[in-house]
């Protein structure tokens, strides 16, 4: 599904370049659930920003489903983005005045969707986290791993072919990320769908279908 070729990526600090990526080649199958692991600093966050096209590498490739990323224009990533990629990040940044139905709904409102389909969409979302019961409680009144709930079900709303996770359980207690972590499992088994997770959690990330590890700007072993 995805392939990455001798990936870097280097941003200018006080008049010299800070290598974060030093070569990284991978290939994600379709359906996978990979872990990234490593220490602080070693490029995990940098590696999924580059995949999901939120910014753009200094060298290399990234294919999805053999299409070059980033020969494509600006607008053409916008699109890229919207239609296939979903994020999950370790803040849920839910947006405190709508409700956890109104949160699901929002990036189908913002592609300007029919609001009924949608907030059926949303609806059967939130009911396969586990919240069908929740819909109409604002970000404040749900606990931190209710919140990383609507924050899944807000990223699978459009049914993304691939989720990328960025340390999605590092705001929680150990059994809510113990809960979250199953969560995404399940909707990996259940729907297909390729999840790509950044986790400092070990214990979480053997659990995954594969697991790699980041050093200092390369895959280790690689």
């Amino acid at each position: 599904m995805i392939e990455v070729i001798d990936l870097y990526k280097s941003f200018p600090i006080a008049g010299k370049e800070l290598v974060i990526l030093k070569g990284v080649t991978i290939g994600i199958q379709k359906g996978e659930l990979l872990a990234i692991v490593g220490a602080s600093g070693v490029g995990k966050s940098t590696l999924l920003h580059l995949l999901g096209a939120l910014d753009r590498p200094t060298s290399g490739k990234v294919f999805f489903e053999g299409i070059d990323l980033f020969s494509r224009s600006d607008r053409e990533l916008a699109e890229f983005r919207n239609r296939k990629i979903g994020y999950v990040f370790q803040f849920h940044h839910l947006l405190p005045e709508f409700t956890a139905l109104e949160n699901v709904m929002m990036p189908g409102l913002i592609q300007r969707m029919e609001r009924q389909k949608i907030e059926t969409a949303a609806r059967e979302m939130l009911e396969a986290v586990g919240l069908g019961h929740r819909l109409t409680h604002r970000p404040g009144q749900l606990s931190g791993g209710e919140q990383q709930r609507v924050a899944i079900a807000r990223a699978l709303v459009l049914q993304p072919q691939l989720i990328l996770a960025d340390e999605p359980t590092g705001n929680l207690d150990t059994h809510t990320s113990d809960e979250v972590f199953s969560l995404l499992k399940k909707l990996n088994r259940e729907r297909g769908t390729t999840f790509v997770l950044v986790t400092h959690n070990e214990k979480l990330s053997l659990q995954a279908d594969r697991l790699i590890k980041m050093v200092d700007g390369k895959i280790e072993g690689a």
